[in-house]
């Protein structure tokens, strides 16, 4: 989409270098756009084949001048030796049936239609899909806006069926995944941006090619994901798409923004969606989608892990937060005592006063591991209904959320965060007073993205001990490795 010819030429050398296949150029994008200088010197230098798009603005693109002018430059597109031409669908049944009469190219020609209205019922895809292949079209092309990641499944279900070669996606946030999963359901081509130039709901080339690894994806590829929302901060898939390469497993995990947990779960109910990771907000509300949990995570009552067993295609929830948390706190403590020479024996939490702010899934799963270890752990949270109930649970003290702020802490306390404050982009913190995170011997926030949160600058500018979220981030995914392939995941630990 660069503005200069110039432009679309580095452009086209870097999506070379970043890995790309094809190049897109939106001809709509350049400026003072003069078709027979500007083409042949595109289509002379490219590095790479090229699609050629020049989208109208009643159509979602720039253009808006005539009409026959914008068609007479596809069609000289074509004549100079462009890969791959595309044309709307409201033009196209116009003209494709005289180009085919003389056609002589090389060039594929591609119909497209872009869907900004909610997406069509199966049986209206396949009415609107026959026009399109009623063109005589090489490729045909659709974009959706879901506004519901369980409407992908309808696009999932259209590349698996559709007789000619197709395009499929959504745009958006919540139609991330169908860029990613295209290559398991026979899509023709997957889009990505260039590094530098994000593009909304796009992943990267680079991303394709060194996270995802779209080439080696297949009808056999096992998709696991994050449930989550948001789900953007993620880095789940540059710790398990790694691993499952290295130790050669079909698989790929990707982020999935999923709104409604019924719907998302009735959608995904096939062998091929063989395990989730849960995030925020879903660790409580995802249980009752599971047809068994876990002793630890239903006592924790929070699920952070769900894999859907091969023999009967139950979903099985686990916990691999709890111990993930505590083993990083412990560790900590324990190596700053060997370095003082104060080391003993059983756990460093033993006897403490555990402060922990927020009471959802990542809390209970501090808070069970703080008691299992014989911390005396006092919770504060938004919803002081939810702090009691699970002060109760753990033989605690609860307090309403506001009140940390001049919570008196005893010596050597340890003050956790299981709340999504200082979460990227948003830079808030547990409002702490400074005079208090000096009580604190320990500071850890279950936030990984940024690994260095505001929270944690501060304790460590106060003395404080730091964990950051990334420890428990590494030590529950291999807990979730183990658990997804029934392999050892200690190789997770190599890509950090």
């Amino acid at each position: 989409m660069a503005q200069s010819v110039e432009q679309v030429l580095s452009n086209m050398y870097q999506a070379k270098a970043e890995g790309a296949d094809v190049v897109e150029i939106r001809l709509d994008c350049i400026n003072n756009f003069q078709p027979g200088k500007d083409l042949e010197i595109i289509l002379t230098k490219k590095p790479l084949p090229v699609l050629i798009v020049y989208r109208p603005k009643w159509a979602g693109g720039l253009y808006e001048g005539d009409e026959h002018k914008r068609l007479e430059a596809l069609h000289l597109a074509e004549d100079l030796g462009a890969d791959y031409v595309d044309f709307e669908l409201k033009v196209a049944s116009n003209i494709l049936g005289k180009q085919y009469s003389s056609h002589q190219s090389g060039t594929r020609f591609i119909v497209s239609c872009n869907l900004d209205c909610e997406t069509p019922s199966e049986e209206d895809l396949g009415y609107l899909v026959s026009r399109m292949q009623a063109t005589g079209a090489d490729i045909i092309k659709l974009v959706f806006s879901v506004n519901d990641i369980t409407e992908i499944a309808r696009i999932f279900q259209l590349l698996s069926h559709c007789q000619v070669p197709i395009i499929a996606y959504s745009v958006g946030e919540r139609g991330f995944v169908s860029q990613l999963l295209s290559p398991k359901f026979n899509g023709a081509l997957v889009y990505g941006s260039l590094k530098g130039t994000p593009v909304s709901g796009l992943p990267t080339v680079e991303s394709l090619r060194q996270t995802y690894k779209v080439g080696h994806i297949n009808a056999d590829t096992k998709v696991f994901g994050l449930i989550s929302k948001p789900v953007g901060h993620s880095k789940g898939p540059i710790l398990h798409n790694p691993t499952f390469r290295h130790v050669n497993y079909n698989g790929i995990y990707v982020p999935m923004f999923v709104d409604d947990l019924k719907k998302f779960f009735s959608t995904y109910s096939s062998p091929d969606f063989a395990g989730f990771s849960v995030g925020f907000p879903y660790k409580e509300a995802v249980m009752k989608f599971c047809d068994e949990v876990h002793p630890l995570a239903q006592a924790i009552a929070a699920v952070n892990t769900i894999i859907r067993r091969p023999s009967d295609g139950k979903l099985i929830g686990y916990n691999t937060d709890c111990e993930a948390s505590i083993t990083a706190i412990e560790d900590a403590i324990k190596e700053r005592g060997y370095k003082n020479g104060t080391a003993s024996f059983g756990s460093p939490l033993a006897g403490r006063m555990f402060v922990l702010a927020g009471a959802g899934g990542a809390g209970r799963a501090l808070a069970f591991g703080a008691k299992s270890r014989g911390a005396r752990v006092v919770i504060f949270d938004i919803d002081f209904e939810r702090a009691k109930s699970l002060a109760s649970d753990v033989m605690g003290a609860a307090r309403p959320f506001e009140d940390i702020l001049n919570f008196q802490p005893e010596k050597g306390a340890i003050l956790a965060n299981a709340t999504p404050l200082g979460m990227h982009p948003n830079t808030d913190r547990v409002p702490v007073s400074e005079e208090t995170l000096r009580d604190y011997q320990l500071v850890f926030d279950a936030v990984y993205t940024p690994r260095k949160t505001r929270l944690l600058k501060d304790a460590e500018a106060a003395g404080a001990i730091i964990v950051s979220g990334v420890e428990m981030f590494l030590r529950q995914a291999i807990g979730q490795f183990n658990l997804f392939t029934g392999k050892e995941g200690k190789c997770l630990l190599i890509f950090l």
